[in-house]
């Protein structure tokens, strides 16, 4: 029962999904929370950020394109934010501002869930704020051959010297042991959703395969690493890696793996 107690959490999109907002309240109402989630959009991100302020909002989910735009409206950026200069969690601690980036933790703790060596060649294709994220925990994590390929020669390039990486505008003659994805090739309703982000000849020779895109669960390039045997790590973990942690911010609880696998299952049947 909503009353006057009652914590909101909430998010900023430019396209405003479900996705999170069904996460969070599953979560919230099985551990018994007295929070509720909604999900915002906005044309004027200084005062929205201020509102969150102003109201006691306990916490903000920010998704593109406001993940830079927040920066100079919050007291403090967390290292996890800090390191890639991107937000995508604001935490109201009586009217404090903190910005964290889960994405970027998320990223961390799959780099050691999957046991990636270190001294393997990594490509991650991408270029935009996520793709800072994955570059980013990899450098962090102690991998030193990793190359950026961006279409996009300005942002590719910037990302990859910010970091002391090789850039390539193309995957032509490029192999790797790790393949990560963090474009839109093969992202549920996008024009290239039934595509391979990469050809089927880097997957056979590369040893895991990492799409960042979260929907669908399975997108061609999982399916098709699957096929070859691979290991494989999706964007649904991503997703619901950095959402815990969000939910971790907010509420100082963490639910077991039970309960967070089935926040997952019902968040992605909702859509």
């Amino acid at each position: 029962m909503i009353n006057k107690d009652t914590q909101l959490c909430m998010s900023l999109s430019g396209r405003p999904g479900n996705t999170g907002t069904y996460f969070h309240n599953y979560l919230y109402q099985k551990l018994g929370l007295n929070f509720v989630y909604k999900a915002f959009s906005t044309q004027d991100i200084e005062h929205a950020v201020k509102g969150v302020r102003a109201l006691g909002i306990r916490g903000c989910a920010v998704s593109m394109p406001f993940k830079e735009s927040c920066m100079p409206f919050v007291d403090e950026i967390d290292a996890s934010a800090q390191a890639i200069e991107s937000v995508n969690t604001i935490v109201n601690d009586n009217g404090y501002l903190k910005a964290y980036n889960t994405d970027y933790i998320a990223i961390v703790k799959l780099i050691e869930k999957y046991r990636l060596d270190k001294q393997a060649a990594v490509i991650v294709q991408g270029s935009g704020g996520m793709a800072k994220a994955v570059v980013a925990a990899f450098k962090h994590a102690g991998f030193d051959k990793l190359t950026v390929v961006a279409r996009n020669a300005q942002t590719g390039a910037y990302l990859a010297q910010l970091y002391g990486y090789t850039y390539s505008h193309s995957l032509a003659g490029q192999e790797a042991d790790i393949l990560v994805n963090v474009t839109p090739i093969g992202m549920q309703g996008g024009k290239e959703a039934f595509d391979l982000a990469f050809p089927q000849a880097m997957i056979a020779r590369a040893q895991t395969v990492f799409d960042v895109v979260a929907m669908p669960a399975e997108t061609p390039l999982i399916n098709a690493a699957r096929e070859q045997g691979k290991q494989v790590i999706s964007g649904a973990e991503v997703m619901t890696l950095q959402a815990v942690e969000q939910f971790v911010l907010y509420t100082h609880q963490r639910p077991d793996e039970a309960l967070i696998a089935e926040a997952a299952a019902f968040s992605r049947s909702h859509r």
